[in-house]
Parts: C-alpha cells; sequence; structure tokens
C-alpha cells in the first residue's frame, strides 16, 4: 500500500513496552486532527532503510478522548512490517494516516441488552478502546470481555481492564463487566482452557459468564485471527445469530482487515 504525503502525518514515538519476547505495546504523539470511533482502526508506516514505507492497519488501543495513540501489536518472525516497527525506539518516528477506518463500532447494533466482545491475541486491542469509552457502559446492561490466548503471559492490559470500574467516569456503572480469560495452551488459574468456538458450542462460555447467548438479548463483536472469525460466525449462525448489516440489522459485528 502507498499513500500520499497529504494523507498521513508523522507521529513522534513516547514510548514502547515489552510484553513478552514476541508482543509489544506502543505509544505516539496525537495529531489534533486525527478523530476515530472507539473499536477502528488506523494505517500505520514505517519506513524501511531503503526510505521506502511500509503500511499496515493497527487497532486503537486508546480511547477517542486521549490525546495520544497506543498500538498492540506482534513481532511477526521476518515480518515486513513488525520487524520494523519493533526496532522502534522513544523519540522515532512513525507515520500515521489521517482517516481511521473499519466498522467493528457500537453503531453496528440498532438495540441489545448484553455485550459480548470475544479476542484473540492481539484482537483485544480494539475492545480496550471500546471500554474505556463512555457508550458501551451506558448502552448495555452487562459486558462481557472474552479473551482468549495461547499461553497466560500472553493475557495483555490486566491492570488496565480491572481498572476500568474505577475510573470516575465510570464508577455509576460498576458491576456491569465481566472479564473472561481463556487460556487454551496450559492450565492457568481462573481461566477457561478451551477454544472460544467450543465453549460456546458445549456451554461452557454461557456458563461461565451466567448468562445467554440469544438472538433478542446478545450483541457480539469478534476480532482475532481470521479462522477464529470464520469459524465463530458459523457457530453462532447456528444458534440464529447473525451478522449485522448496513440493510440488514443483526447481532453480530466482525473486524476483517488481515
Amino acid at each position: 500500500m502507498t499513500a500520499s504525503a497529504d494523507k498521513y502525518t508523522s507521529q513522534t514515538l513516547l514510548d514502547v513496552q515489552p510484553l513478552t519476547p514476541n508482543l509489544f505495546s506502543l505509544r505516539v504523539t496525537r495529531d489534533p486532527g486525527f478523530r476515530f470511533r472507539s473499536g477502528q482502526f488506523a494505517r500505520l508506516g514505517v519506513t524501511r532503510a531503503d526510505g521506502s514505507v511500509v503500511w499496515r492497519a493497527y487497532s486503537m488501543v486508546s480511547a477517542p478522548h486521549d490525546e495520544f495513540l497506543d498500538f498492540f501489536s506482534i513481532v511477526v518472525p521476518d515480518g515486513e512490517f513488525t520487524s520494523e516497527l519493533s526496532r522502534l525506539q522513544k523519540g522515532d518516528s512513525l507515520l500515521i494516516e489521517r482517516q481511521a477506518y473499519g466498522y467493528l463500532t457500537l453503531d453496528r447494533f440498532v438495540d441489545g441488552r448484553d455485550l459480548w466482545l470475544l479476542a484473540t491475541g492481539t484482537g483485544i486491542a480494539p475492545f480496550v478502546s471500546i471500554l474505556q469509552d463512555f457508550e458501551a457502559w451506558e448502552r448495555f446492561d452487562t459486558i462481557k470481555l472474552v479473551y482468549s490466548v495461547r499461553e497466560a503471559k500472553e493475557l495483555a492490559y490486566l491492570d488496565l481492564i480491572a481498572g476500568l470500574e474505577q475510573r470516575e467516569y465510570l464508577t455509576e456503572f460498576a458491576g456491569k463487566l465481566q472479564f473472561i480469560p481463556v487460556v487454551t495452551r496450559e492450565s492457568h488459574p481462573g481461566a477457561l482452557n478451551a477454544r472460544i468456538t467450543t465453549l460456546i458450542e458445549t456451554g461452557e462460555l454461557e456458563r461461565a459468564a451466567g448468562l445467554e447467548l440469544s438472538p433478542e438479548h446478545s450483541r457480539i463483536m469478534l476480532c482475532g485471527n481470521p479462522e477464529m472469525i470464520d469459524e465463530t460466525r458459523k457457530v453462532l449462525k447456528a444458534r440464529d445469530l447473525q451478522l449485522s448489516l448496513s440493510k440488514r440489522p443483526g447481532q453480530v459485528a466482525v473486524e476483517t482487515y488481515w
């Protein structure tokens, strides 16, 4: 992908935090004119040694009201983009397109009582943004955040998630959020231990949540690897939970920028 100079700004890296050998978060300055809705993504550009620029899409982790932009990344071995990105240090530059993209936003749903956020890996990013915004808490009676990783050390943003209901602007909604961690390749205290699709098919996810997945009340967002999204959509469709489209409101929204 290429972008002309009038379509992007050069921003400064404020902080890089390694989470595991293969996962890291980064914070960059935010252009005052950059606007986005929680759940959307930006196109980031890194400049290679030969002067060419590589672009990739990354969901914002930060909230729309933050003065900075946070992103969450995995290092892909020999990856054209992430290998360059992971070498950046505080003070380095990162290109960001002026326009935000994506439809993994709450306006995909016209109604609903229970919000389910199902993520694998770095797919947690847009949901952290959504949960830092006021809208989800005001619109839904309950929020279930289901976060699946292979190993427990890959669970990111745990302190942020745990502290959401202590934020001044969210204290009135205390008790709405339930965090359900899933660790698939090892046993971990307090975490479920199976793929999200299996947890839905066996009913274990609903038992853990103390809540039924239903077309009437459930509104479900999916973000993660494409295989997980495809398989989970099929499992949900079998339960009459349909993809929400502009001409046909439904119960499921997905992100597909991979």
